[in-house]
């Protein structure tokens, strides 16, 4: 399979407010090390990977280059990777706005856009490369693991409304990957009709959602990973630990 040149958007600007306690999720220690630093360690060995785009909060940017991103940078070296942050930018109010200046930082040769929440350390080659090959395919490609429980779809007031067949459900991850010129287009169009679509209800809470919603693209699911959580919660932590252990 040819490579195509890719840039991972790797999205730590989140405040962590579910966490608790005054250190952001994505700086807390996990196995001795901040959680962000485990996915940046993945994109950075990965070779599907070509660039990276660091999305931080506001005034954090030399705090990550020094804490984060020199220490992943020195950890890969002797596998003769890593060096591949091209910039660190700060985040915006919201998730698909930092998603948005990270692809609007993209100022070099670039096919195809890696988005990935830092808050999920256990991303891992192969998902990458499965990503990479579904891609290639199909323009899109969303990592994702078949639900393990029954889904209920319920009312404002709690009440059951439907059973999805639990075939069809997926618990939907990241990285979630698009041919650049697709997700740039499709999050420029967000940007210029957020106010209309928050009007309408619409809560946009990941990537694919804004490439099926408003450039009218179907996106393929690629299984990753269970071990592939988000860490949102202290409970999510202890999990994250125990898989550490494992």
């Amino acid at each position: 399979m040819e490579r195509k040149r890719a840039t991972a958007i790797l999205l730590a600007g989140g405040s962590g407010t579910r966490m608790g306690g005054s250190v952001r999720k994505q700086y807390m220690e996990l196995g001795g090390k901040p959680v962000l630093r485990y996915a940046l360690e993945a994109l950075e060995r990965s070779p599907v990977i070509s660039e990276i785009v660091l999305v931080v909060p506001e005034g954090e940017q030399d705090y990550c280059r020094r804490e984060i991103v020199e220490p992943a940078e020195e950890a890969c070296r002797a596998a003769q990777s890593g060096g591949k942050v091209r910039a660190i930018i700060p985040g915006g109010a919201e998730r698909c706005f930092s998603v948005l200046n990270g692809l609007r930082a993209i100022q070099w040769p670039c096919e195809v856009c890696y988005i990935h929440d830092g808050a999920r350390p256990f991303l891992d080659g192969e998902t990458l490369e499965r990503l990479a090959r579904a891609v290639a395919d199909g323009g899109t490609a969303v990592a994702g693991m078949p639900a393990k429980d029954t889904v209920k779809l319920a009312d404002a007031d709690g009440i059951v409304e439907s059973t999805p067949n639990r075939e069809a459900v997926w618990i939907v991850q990241t990285p979630q990957v698009f041919e650049r010129a697709l997700i740039t287009e499709a999050y420029e169009r967000m940007a210029e009709q957020y106010d209309a679509l928050r009007a309408a209800g619409v809560n946009i809470t990941d990537d694919a959602m804004v490439v099926e919603r408003l450039m009218n693209r179907s996106v393929r699911l690629v299984p990753a990973s269970y071990r592939n959580i988000k860490i949102t919660t202290p409970e999510d932590l202890l999990i994250a630990e125990a898989f550490l252990r494992g």
